[in-house]
């Protein structure tokens, strides 16, 4: 049987009950969620209290705080969306969704939300859905503090956790997301958050974006993704004091930067890696104060490439510093910290007398022939990468460090 379901009234302004709200006991004997939200009137509160509610897809189209008391479980059967949202004004908080529909013509979501502003939805748990949380031409809204398990199978066949279409002023933080398509996904979203966020074991990226400008991405964990993050046709996107680690595979990386513009990557942490940055058809972005840990290469920078600085990187432990896959040199490498750097700093000034190169002939002959991999570490590709250093004619000349720093940044 259907628990009871309490409807309290109160001006929203907030996402807790606030005090001072008068429990005024059963205003509105409703037995089911549907009914209690058309009874209720807008900025109400729809108290649901503990239990599994089966009631296909519930729509809110009016002002209203959706409040789970406990155990407040919404399931679709694997049939159905299990809440959709539209307007304004409205908060979900606190409630466990389960099991949304699957259909290859619809994007079936948990919670959908469309043509809607100043939402908030936190603190859920959203489990066995296609697209956990999906959200198309919104804005000025927040999703917070959720906990989003995908059960992944095929990519085709596989949504995403946290998706947004068409949106701006958006703040996606502090979720937990695994086990979907793409962890977070953004395509044409602009003037947006994203920080504090944990994104791992998804099939493809912990993060995409797609033709989205202006927005930030803070702080978060992309962990044993796919191919880690990748950031695609955008412009002036900041991306700093992430960590990008185990995301392994033929073509994994960190971070990929496609055809994108006027950007920032500072202050992140890059380890365990196929590739830490791939970059391809980027123009002026500064890659700066970044730690390049244990990873296959450190950074991928194609030819197609102009106008990019990397300066007061940390290199350590990696296979690769950096690879390309041509001699045309259009980026400036500059007080870098490489371990791989053997020069000398005579005047004690801390930066080394000579330039670095960091890209190796073996990286060279890779890049062209990948079969070639298979020689690492023997004696005979140590040898030609020593005879390259001294009389160059393969690695591209202008590609160097001209300042290296001789001890690694505190970063």
């Amino acid at each position: 049987m259907w628990r009871i379901l309490f409807i309290l009234s109160f001006l929203l302004k907030t996402t807790v009950l606030p005090a001072g709200v008068l429990h005024a006991g059963i205003s509105f004997p409703a037995k089911t969620i549907k009914r209690a939200v058309e009874l209720a009137q807008p900025f109400d509160t729809i108290i649901i209290e503990k239990g599994i509610y089966k009631e296909g897809n519930i729509v809110i189209s009016k002002p209203l705080y959706l409040f789970g008391a406990g155990q407040t479980i919404l399931d679709g059967e694997n049939k159905y969306e299990n809440l959709t949202i539209t307007g304004n004004n409205i908060v979900v908080r606190g409630i466990t969704f389960r099991n949304s529909g699957y259909s290859s013509m619809n994007d079936f979501a948990s919670i959908k939300i469309i043509d809607a502003s100043d939402f908030v939805i936190e603190n859920n748990t959203i489990n066995n859905a296609h697209f956990a949380i999906h959200v198309s031409n919104c804005h000025h809204f927040f999703i917070r503090k959720n906990v989003i398990s995908g059960t992944p199978g095929e990519e085709q066949s596989t949504g995403n956790g946290i998706h947004l279409w068409k949106c701006h002023h958006a703040t996606i933080e502090n979720n937990h997301v695994s086990g979907h398509r793409d962890g977070i996904y953004f395509e044409f979203v602009t003037e947006s958050l994203i920080q504090n966020n944990y994104s791992e074991k998804n099939i493809r990226y912990g993060l995409h974006f797609m033709f989205s400008n202006n927005d930030r991405y803070l702080s978060n964990t992309f962990h044993e993704n796919g191919a880690g993050v990748a950031v695609m046709f955008s412009h002036h996107i900041r991306m700093e004091r992430n960590k990008f680690e185990l995301n392994r595979g033929a073509s994994a990386y960190g971070i990929l930067l496609k055809e994108i513009s006027d950007g920032w990557v500072y202050g992140n942490t890059f380890s365990d890696n196929t590739v830490g940055i791939f970059m391809e058809g980027t123009n002026r972005i500064d890659v700066k104060e970044n730690k390049f840990i244990s990873n296959g290469y450190a950074m991928k920078v194609q030819a197609s490439c102009n106008q990019n600085t990397m300066e007061n990187n940390n290199f350590i432990g990696n296979t690769f510093d950096v690879a390309t896959n041509g001699s045309l040199v259009l980026n400036t490498f500059i007080k870098n910290y490489w371990d791989k750097y053997e020069g000398y700093d005579l005047n004690h000034d801390g930066t080394g007398d000579v330039p670095y190169y960091p890209v190796s002939l073996y990286a060279m002959i890779i890049e062209n022939n990948p079969i070639a991999a298979m020689l690492l570490r023997s004696f005979m590709v140590t040898l030609l990468d020593k005879a390259e250093k001294i009389v160059p004619s393969i690695t591209p000349e202008n590609f160097r460090d001209d300042s290296p720093v001789m001890k690694p940044y505190a970063l």
